[in-house]
C-alpha cells in the first residue's frame, strides 16, 4: 500500500502487508499533485507487480503510465466521483483538470469497483465501464459489551467541505449534549472558528486524528453517530460514507442524509434518522428527538445487530477476490 506523507503524518502502525510513504514537500496545490504524481510513478516503475491498483481519480494518471510501461495489468478503485466531488465542482479551472483526467483515464481501466451501486452506474453511462460493487463495509466482529459514560454524539471521519459543519456545529448550542469530533481536514480550522464564533467551546470537543483502536472506544461509547452530506454535487448525494458502516457495526443510531444509498439500506434495516435537507434547525429537532426517544434509539441499535450480518467486510471481500481472479484469468486465456 502507496500513500502520501503528510507534515503532520503520524507513525504507521505495522500491517500483515507492506507500506510505504511518498514524501512530496508540497502540502497542497497542483504543484503537489504533480510532485506526488511524478514521485509514484518513478516508485511504482520499480516495483514487482502483477497488477497496480489506482484508489481515486488522484492517483490514476501514474498509475495508468507505470502499467502501460510495464506491460501489467491495472484496476480502478473509486471511492469517489471525484468530479462530481463538493470541493472540485466549486472550483471551474480544477474542475476542468479533473474532468480531463477522468475522460483520459477511465475508459482505459476496464476492470475497477467502487462503493455502491449509483456510482456504479453513473460510471457506466459515462464511460461504459462495468464496475463491480465493493462497499467499504466493516470487519464483521463479536460486539462486546460496553460501559457508556453521559451522551454524546459522534463524528467520525474527514473534517471536509461538504460535511454540513456549518449547520451541525451552530445547531449543538440546541442539544443538551457534547458533540466529539475525531478526524481533521480542510475544513478543520474553519470548524474550529464555528465553535469559537457560537461560544460552544465546551460543546463541541476536537480530538484530530485518532488511532484507530482508540477511534473503536469513542465509537462504541457514543449515543448517536453523524454521517451528514452536503450534495452541491452529486459525489456527496450519491455516496455511502466508511463510518456509515461503523457506527452500525456497534449498534450506534446515527442521523443521516435522505440520499440513496443511505434509504436504500435504511429501508432494509431501520438504522438511522434521515433527514432532508441539511439545515441547522433540522438538525437540532433531529438529534433532540432522538435523544427524547430512548425505545426509538434502542430500535434503531438493535436493528444494526442485524444489518451488520448482512453489511460486511466477510461479504464484500468475496467480490473483491472475484475482481481479481477474474482479471488472472482472463490474462491466462
Amino acid at each position: 500500500m502507496v500513500g502520501r506523507e503528510h507534515s503532520k503524518s503520524q507513525v504507521l502502525i505495522p500491517r500483515d502487508f507492506q507500506q510505504h510513504r511518498i514524501k512530496v514537500g508540497q502540502e497542497s496545490g497542483k504543484l503537489m499533485y504533480f510532485l506526488f504524481w511524478i514521485r509514484l510513478f518513478f516508485f511504482l516503475y520499480k516495483q514487482k507487480a502483477d497488477v497496480f491498483c489506482a484508489i481515486d481519480l488522484d492517483s490514476i494518471l501514474p498509475v495508468y503510465a507505470a502499467s502501460k510501461l510495464k506491460g501489467i495489468k491495472r484496476v480502478y478503485d473509486a471511492h469517489e466521483l471525484f468530479t462530481e466531488m463538493q470541493e472540485v465542482v466549486t472550483r471551474k479551472r480544477e474542475k476542468r483538470m479533473w474532468d480531463w483526467i477522468e475522460r483520459f483515464s477511465v475508459p482505459r481501466f476496464p476492470v475497477g469497483y467502487t462503493i455502491g451501486d449509483c456510482y456504479a452506474e453513473v460510471f457506466y453511462q459515462k464511460y461504459g465501464v462495468n464496475y463491480e460493487v465493493v462497499r467499504n463495509a466493516t470487519i464483521l466482529r463479536p460486539l462486546p459489551e460496553v460501559a457508556k459514560p453521559e451522551p454524546y454524539i459522534l463524528y467520525q471521519g474527514a473534517v471536509n467541505v461538504g460535511r454540513c459543519f456549518e449547520y451541525l456545529i451552530p445547531a449543538m448550542a440546541q442539544v443538551p449534549v457534547p458533540l466529539i469530533i475525531c478526524g481533521a481536514g480542510n475544513f478543520f480550522e474553519q470548524a474550529q472558528q464555528l465553535v469559537r464564533l457560537h461560544g460552544l467551546e465546551e460543546k463541541v470537543i476536537f480530538k484530530g486524528y485518532v488511532p484507530p483502536d482508540q477511534l473503536l472506544e469513542y465509537t462504541r461509547k457514543a449515543s448517536i453517530g453523524i454521517t451528514l452530506f452536503e450534495a452541491l454535487g452529486p459525489s456527496n448525494r450519491l455516496s455511502m460514507a466508511n463510518r456509515f458502516f461503523d457506527y452500525m457495526h456497534n449498534a450506534i443510531p446515527q442521523l443521516c442524509m435522505d440520499y440513496p444509498e443511505y434509504r436504500k439500506v435504511n429501508e432494509q434495516f431501520e438504522i438511522a434518522h434521515l433527514i432532508q435537507e441539511p439545515d441547522i434547525n433540522q438538525i437540532a429537532t433531529a438529534l433532540r428527538q432522538m435523544l427524547n426517544n430512548k425505545e426509538y434509539l434502542q430500535r434503531l441499535s438493535d436493528n444494526c445487530l442485524a444489518a451488520r450480518e448482512v453489511y460486511c467486510w466477510q461479504e464484500e471481500e468475496k467480490k473483491l477476490l472475484k475482481v481479481y481472479q477474474q482479471l488472472f484469468q482472463e490474462r491466462e486465456k
